[in-house]
């Protein structure tokens, strides 16, 4: 494309807030909606802005990509940017928005139950259109799941960080603290991935009343049984493959899918479960389609029986040196020749919970990293709420920026909707949009 077609097609979005409310509307117009709908902890005598005040105002931080709850008061104490935000909460306009103080004392009541709800509820949405079919893997929704750390330092901002000791036993050891997150992402195709739940790694009320020497700290596979719990408990029904990194090669993870009723491709690495490269080397036979892809079924894994594919790449690097990587998973499904490049492609879909997930979401659309508050609760509303406006921001980006063949830096995105929060409309700038008439499944 030419910088004279560039220019051209920038143009056309006037105004990117009000091109990304339009996306809202038509993809999830429930959203504020729902926003008023949550059960407002507060004591009613002393309420100055509505509980969907708090929550869009905190969406719209979100939206542009604010790190801190102070350079959220800085950047929102502007008298056209307050008047355009009411105007798309579609609230009576005051003088100011919800200072950061007064939105983390209101998040630190709200039950995160509150904010889960619209997440599911923004899953389910997308799970009953047609438009995301074709995102599943033979007739199933993937959910990729992985964890990963928000926010480390040497202070312990509450009682549920969990500690790292470094240099131990040494005389210049020390300690570090972090909370972490385990996160299960369902991808919806065009590097889509919608948050479908969330399970904080911290601390246990059993762990901080009681010495460290008792109880062991909480960890991703303690975290894995509960996540899954939740999805269950949400999507009783749901058609479901998981799709997880090599850290869930285990008994404990294969037992709970085969209870729960779902399919799963788990990365394999040889090193953390032995036997079953041991077993597959031993075999003097393989199945094979081409040089790439390599499989066997009925490999025994402790108590089960997995499925095993190996799958080779072949890259030229730019100085014409040739590469071959190799991957592979186990898996329940069995392996065919019709279906084998189905589950390796659905198998590399793993790194779209890293790089649609977490990347842009610690450098390029915000920083979930910063933990915003010092109480946990709040630091767990926060991040649900960075989920929710994370995948509006994700539709943005394809069914506007990129239909509309709109070239930006993933950096840019969120500054340049910030900017535009300010900005006059005008009538062509309409705030609602048409709701979609998508048919739903």
């Amino acid at each position: 494309m030419s910088r004279e077609q560039d220019r051209f097609m920038r143009k056309l979005e006037k105004n990117p807030v009000v091109e990304c409310n339009k996306i809202q509307n038509k993809y999830y117009p429930e959203l504020f909606k729902k926003f008023s709908e949550v059960k407002d902890p507060r004591n009613l005598s002393y309420i100055e802005y509505s509980v969907k005040t708090m929550l869009g105002t905190l969406y719209y931080k979100c939206i542009g990509g604010i790190s801190s709850m102070q350079e959220m008061t800085r950047q929102f104490n502007d008298e056209k940017i307050a008047e355009n935000l009411y105007s798309f909460m579609e609230e009576s306009r005051k003088e100011y928005l919800p200072h950061g103080v007064t939105e983390n004392e209101f998040l630190e009541r709200l039950d995160p139950l509150e904010l889960e709800k619209i997440q599911k509820d923004i899953a389910y949405s997308m799970i009953r259109r047609k438009t995301f079919n074709d995102a599943r893997v033979m007739g199933k929704w993937q959910i990729i799941i992985d964890a990963t750390e928000l926010d480390e330092g040497y202070r312990k901002k509450n009682d549920y960080y969990l500690s790292r000791c470094y240099n131990r036993g040494e005389t210049d050891e020390f300690m570090k603290y972090h909370r972490s997150v385990l996160e299960a992402k369902l991808y919806l195709g065009n590097n889509l991935v919608c948050s479908i739940a969330s399970e904080p790694i911290e601390n246990s009320e059993k762990y901080i009343n009681q010495s460290e020497e008792k109880v062991k700290q909480d960890c991703e596979s303690k975290a894995f049984i509960r996540l899954a719990g939740k999805i269950k408990k949400r999507f009783p029904r749901l058609p479901i493959v998981i799709t997880a990194d090599g850290l869930y090669v285990s008994q404990k993870v294969i037992q709970t899918c085969r209870d729960n009723g779902w399919d799963y491709i788990i990365r394999y690495k040889e090193g953390c479960a032995t036997t079953i490269a041991q077993e597959y080397q031993a075999l003097p036979e393989k199945e094979k389609i081409g040089t790439e892809i390599e499989y066997q079924n009925g490999i025994v894994f402790q108590k089960e029986d997995v499925n095993l594919i190996y799958y080779r790449e072949k890259k030229i690097w730019a100085d014409g040196k040739e590469k071959i990587t190799e991957s592979a998973w186990i898996t329940n499904i069995t392996i065919t020749k019709n279906n084998a490049r189905k589950i390796v492609k659905a198998g590399r879909n793993r790194w779209k919970i890293e790089n649609q997930g977490f990347n842009r979401q610690k450098h390029w659309q915000g920083n979930i990293g910063h933990a915003c508050s010092w109480n946990e609760q709040a630091q767990k509303n926060h991040y649900l709420m960075e989920q929710i406006a994370d995948f509006i921001k994700q539709l943005y980006e394809y069914y506007y920026l990129k239909k509309n063949k709109i070239k930006k830096l993933q950096k840019n995105i969120s500054p340049e909707l910030l900017a535009s929060f300010g900005r006059q409309l005008t009538k062509t700038e309409d705030i609602k949009a048409e709701l979609h008439s998508a048919v739903l499944n």
